[in-house]
């Protein structure tokens, strides 16, 4: 078992990354294995109209992590109500269909407002159907993300933990009912 935690931006310093980096840290203990991948980290190369066609190389390490992954909890932010050009970007460039279909997904929304990137979980949860994803009821949105962590980037309500803990004990039994193995 194996569950990918997609940051989903490339922002420098983001409340998204410091939430997907504790999510990622309660996968760990509560004994499932999990990793982060940050979108930070795709190569430039991959954002050249030539990555249509062929993807360089250097995208290979994050699709092999996709296709392995036996389920995915994608952390996205809300840009201009909306989720960031990059996650959506990012999902293009994944092999179709074989990275989503009948994959295991799970959403967290960050956001300043007080709706918590329900608009951008909802519209992935339209692309995730469309690609036939196996998608995990149990969302978890975060409002007023400025005010809900501490000043180390850990979410300060422990309610907040709580709903985050059970996403990730759900998602996991989920993941491995659901999942194509």
């Amino acid at each position: 078992m194996m569950i990918e935690i997609i940051c989903g931006t490339n922002r420098p310093g983001s409340n998204t990354r410091k939430v997907a980096s504790q999510i990622e840290a309660i996968y760990h203990a509560q004994g499932t294995p999990a990793s982060l991948l940050d979108l930070a980290e795709l190569p430039p190369a991959i954002f050249d109209p030539a990555s249509y066609a062929e993807k360089p190389a250097a995208f290979g390490r994050f699709r092999d992590r996709v296709l392995a992954a036996d389920g995915l909890v994608i952390v996205t932010p809300e840009y201009n109500g909306g989720a960031p050009g990059v996650l959506k970007y990012f999902i293009d460039m994944l092999p179709f269909p074989e990275s989503l279909a009948r994959k295991p997904l799970a959403f967290v929304g960050v956001a300043a407002g007080a709706w918590g990137a329900l608009r951008p979980v909802e519209h992935l949860l339209q692309i995730a159907v469309n690609l036939n994803a196996h998608v995990y009821p149990g969302r978890v949105l975060i409002p007023g993300i400025f005010q809900a962590l501490d000043e180390s980037g850990r979410l300060k309500n422990a309610d907040l933990v709580k709903r985050l803990e059970e996403q990730a004990r759900g998602f996991a039994e989920f993941a491995a009912r659901h999942g194509r193995g």
